[in-house]
């Protein structure tokens, strides 16, 4: 269960690491920096989907397959709901 899950956990750490390369490496093609706040906004993203994995796996170690799978999908949620608000977010810094 936690190896099934753990490959879409696994695709969203990795597109917010290349999301982070691809910025930084974006930005130093301007001649700039990223600032610490899309600093710190990328390596959320690159993060969080490891840490929500790992406490969800947490949580589930000693449950039945039913419940377990429930708390995997319950943090893969929420770690779409959080590479959302950061694709969002960067739209939105774009536009204005």
């Amino acid at each position: 269960m936690a190896i099934l899950f753990g490959l879409f956990y696994a695709y969203s750490a990795w597109s917010g690491l290349g999301n982070l390369i691809g910025l930084n490496n974006a930005a130093q093609g301007l001649d700039t920096t990223l600032s610490g706040f899309g600093w710190g906004v990328l390596l959320t993203g690159a993060l969080a989907p490891i840490v929500v994995f790992g406490v969800a796996f947490w949580l589930g170690r000693r449950r039945e397959a039913g419940p377990q799978a429930l708390l995997m999908l319950a943090g893969l949620t929420l770690v779409s709901a959080i590479s959302l608000d950061i694709f969002v977010f960067g739209l939105g810094s774009l536009i204005v």
